[in-house]
């Protein structure tokens, strides 16, 4: 009996995890799976769908602008939906162009399926030309996707049959193209549209629609379909047609940077999308399924189970033998497992202890730092998933609570290479030797891993980047509060550039990497790609980091690392504070990136046309000027931008003062007005090179906060 019931248990499919806690699994017959899903907080942007308890049972529609269509089936594997297709019907003696539109216009995320759907067009005495009135992937402009013209004319020995297939008599099948969403149909109507020519079950009237093919070609024939389509009978006929769908607008490689990246759960990876122009979907690994869009999503598949009748047989011969050896070896096993990790940990913190001692040098200052790997467990429930804050480019993490109660962020490796291990130790190194209240602060780390984990205070208020970038206008940082987390960035960048005998270049500045409080002030994280520049160098030359939109491209084509690098990672930040876009996605209308884009309008002073309405409204003034600054900050030579402590002195001044209209154009020209060089073939912008005397720098500098 034991046997058997193990055997069961072991053939019971995976508990299917489809959509998040709390949210609605299901809508009459029809799943409902995440991304999708019919409540707040349940479904990602743009898979809205809105269940109607008015029928019996209740019928699932698309929300948004796709109201009105109703779901007939949705599928996480293949990314598509299926929905109840609308038929357009015309008469007879309409010559004009018709514009059919199969999916409501600007129907984001969805796109008719290419490779499982078909436009069908039933009627006769015509010629009907389909035409795109939309930009697809394969199409541009007015092209022609299909043409036909049916014939419905019978003779003695076909008078009353009915065409078995949809090749020109009476009805026209044509494939749909990548992209598509609505289309123009031209009809011609011929002289042998009269009714003594025409079958006797056709009818003077025309037919458009796109349809599943499965189901159009599927028994009963397609003849009956016919039949019904030309008689006006399909009002209680589900017809479907099959929508491909895509998750956000960027490729992978760039949404795999962002917080709201969709491919969450283990075992799953990230495809750029086939059927639409942008976005990606997210599929399980080989040997896995479920939902990748969900945690824990992705779970071994049931083809790996045995079945119970297998394993029942297999066990009456020799179940009792192996149950018996299994007992004994468990006790064994369990016992050389906790000698093994013992000595795995003792190893680690022998070779962790070692590289940190070389890096920190002052013992003293290692042994204050150190956490247990047990204490670190207990603190985050064995680092359970639901502790996660997040994922960064150097590791992921968890929230934590010590014994004695301090609220802690524990971050730990995703990967176990050399780098990584590197990384993390050169983290604990800069952070060991920096206090500034505007950098978060290290409390120390665990060297009983392969990669040391790192232990910092909790920054309770989430990123720079996900206060921004909110989807309610009336919520993102009031332009006051822009202005001074702009202020404590640079306060804080100065700082690692000039406060001790080797600079540290942070490398990885970016919304995502600056933490805020419950008072939203400004604290600098993720130092794992930071790296020290001693007083007597310059320049260094190292390998390129950094996030793609932030990236200094002077670093990027040389690989030549300074200080003016992260200025121009943070000029790029200012940009971004100014006009609420996000860098590593935006691309303007003309091509140009944020960057270009901006500098582009600040030259051509039309700084309005890209600034958020809310910084125009709280803070026009102030914000030429902050523009001013961060133009200067991005200039294509390193040689030429500003130092952090310029930047910093320029906007506590900025914060101080009273802003006058008639000053913002003198202290554009401060800054040096923008004027385009063209002398030595380098395209970018010239600046006057007027700086602080050392006196006033004196003077500034000793006016400053830490």
């Amino acid at each position: 009996m034991l046997l058997i019931q193990l055997a069961a248990a072991a053939a019971t499919p995976l508990a299917a995890n489809i959509t998040l806690d709390g949210c609605e699994r299901k809508c009459g017959e029809v799943d409902v799976p995440y991304p999708f899903g019919t409540s707040y907080g349940c479904h990602r942007r743009g898979f809205k769908v809105i269940c109607d308890r008015a029928y019996s049972p209740p019928k699932l529609f698309l929300g948004g602008d796709g109201a009105g269509l109703e779901v007939l089936g949705i599928s996480v594997q293949n990314r598509t939906v299926r929905v109840r297709a609308t038929i357009w019907s015309f008469a007879a003696d309409n010559t004009s162009d018709v514009v059919v539109k199969i999916i409501p216009a600007n129907l984001e995320p969805y796109v008719l399926s290419t490779d499982r759907n078909s436009l069908v067009i039933v009627g006769c005495g015509f010629r009907a030309s389909a035409r795109t009135t939309v930009s697809s992937l394969q199409l541009q402009g007015d092209a022609v996707i299909a043409s036909c013209a049916p014939s419905c004319t019978v003779n003695n020995q076909q008078k009353h049959q009915q065409p078995n297939l949809c090749e020109g008599n009476g009805c026209c099948e044509a494939a749909i193209p990548t992209g598509l969403s609505s289309l123009s149909i031209h009809f011609s109507w011929l002289d042998t549209n009269a009714a003594t020519v025409r079958a006797p079950w056709m009818t003077p009237n025309v037919s458009v629609l796109a349809v599943e093919q499965e189901w159009w070609r599927e028994t009963p024939d397609i003849a009956f379909k016919i039949w019904l389509l030309s008689s006006g009978h399909v009002t209680g006929l589900v017809i479907p047609v099959v929508l491909d769908w895509t998750v956000g607008q960027s490729s992978c490689t760039a949404a795999e940077t962002l917080p709201e990246f969709g491919c969450v759960s283990k075992n799953s990876e990230c495809l750029n999308s086939t059927s639409s122009a942008y976005g990606y979907v997210c599929r399980c690994n080989d040997g896995y399924d479920g939902n990748p869009y969900v945690p824990d999503g992705c779970q071994g598949s049931r083809r790996n189970h045995l079945t119970a009748g297998v394993l029942v047989s297999i066990g009456i011969g020799i179940g009792l033998f192996f149950l018996l050896l299994g007992l004994a070896a468990t006790f064994g096993t369990r016992r050389l497992n906790i000698r093994k990790a013992k000595k795995m940990r003792e190893y680690f913190f022998k070779q962790n202890h070692g590289l940190l001692l070389r890096q920190l040098v002052d013992k003293d200052i290692a042994k204050r730092m150190i956490f247990s790997l047990e204490e670190l467990e207990e603190a985050t429930n064995k680092f359970d998933e639901a502790r996660v804050l997040g994922d960064g480019g150097h590791g992921t993490v968890y929230k934590g609570i010590l014994s004695n109660q301090r609220v802690v962020a524990i971050k730990k490796s995703r990967a176990v290479v050399q780098k990584e291990i590197d990384e993390f130790i050169n983290e604990v190194a800069i952070l060991s030797q920096i206090n500034h209240r505007n950098i978060v602060r290290l409390f120390g780390c665990c060297l009983e891993t392969e990669v040391p984990l790192l232990v910092y205070e909790f920054i309770s208020n989430g990123t720079l980047y996900a206060h921004l970038h909110v989807d309610d206008p009336k919520k993102p940082l009031v332009w006051k509060n822009r202005l001074r987390i702009a202020f404590e960035v640079a306060s804080s960048l100065a700082y690692l550039h000039s406060a001790a005998t080797t600079s540290v270049v942070h490398r990885d500045i970016k919304t995502t990497n600056i933490l805020l409080d419950d008072q939203l002030v400004a604290n600098i994280s993720d130092f794992g790609a930071s790296r020290g520049i001693s007083i007597d160098q310059a320049v260094v030359t190292t390998g390129i980091k950094g996030t793609h939109g932030y990236l200094d491209p002077e670093y990027f084509y040389t690989g030549r690392l300074t200080e003016k690098s992260d200025v121009y990672s943070y000029g790029v930040i200012l940009v971004e504070l100014l006009t609420r876009k996000k860098p590593s996605v935006y691309i303007s209308p003309e091509g140009l990136s944020l960057v270009a884009h901006f500098i582009m309008l600040l030259n051509q002073d039309k700084l309005s046309e890209i600034l958020d309405e809310q910084v125009a409204e709280e803070g026009e003034d102030e914000a030429k000027q902050v523009a001013a600054i961060a133009a200067k900050c991005l200039r294509l030579k390193g040689q030429n931008r500003p130092t952090m402590r310029n930047v910093e002195m320029r906007l506590q001044r900025l914060q101080g003062s009273d802003i006058d209209i008639s000053g913002v154009e003198e202290h554009l020209a401060e800054l040096g007005g923008p004027a385009y060089v063209g002398g030595n073939g380098e395209a970018g912008y010239n600046y006057s090179s007027r700086q602080y005397s050392m006196e006033e720098e004196i003077l500034l500098s000793a006016s400053l906060e830490r």
